[in-house]
């Protein structure tokens, strides 16, 4: 059975800089894991991903200041947010995609403000 444990965010002054960890146990391998944003009142928006090959890939609001990875040591995905905007303000969650199944991680809050 897939588990998903998120954890990192909090308030950040932009410009910041913050760290999500997506920390997953029942999968096998590489797994397409994805980060996604969800502002309030809208839907829930996929900004970054990583696949089985290690390959990024990022939404253009985040290119060039979000970096995923991946520690396979630690079965973890992190998404490291860099020049944080007030806009980048939201909960963002990540997404495990293992054995045609996909699975959320509970979320966390990122609030970006001066």
């Amino acid at each position: 059975q897939v588990h998903v444990v998120q954890s990192g965010g909090g308030f950040v002054q932009p410009g910041g800089s913050l760290r999500l960890s997506c920390a997953m146990s029942g999968t096998t391998g590489n797994v397409y894991v994805g980060w996604h944003r969800q502002h309030p009142g809208t839907r829930r928006v996929l900004i970054a991903s990583i696949n089985y090959n290690d390959n990024p890939a990022y939404d253009d609001s985040v290119k060039g200041r979000f970096i995923i990875s991946r520690d396979n040591s630690k079965n973890t995905v992190y998404l490291e947010m860099n020049n944080l905007k007030p806009e980048d303000s939201a909960d963002y969650y990540c997404r495990v995609h293992e054995g045609g199944g996909q699975y959320w991680g509970q979320g966390t809050q990122v609030t970006v403000s001066s």
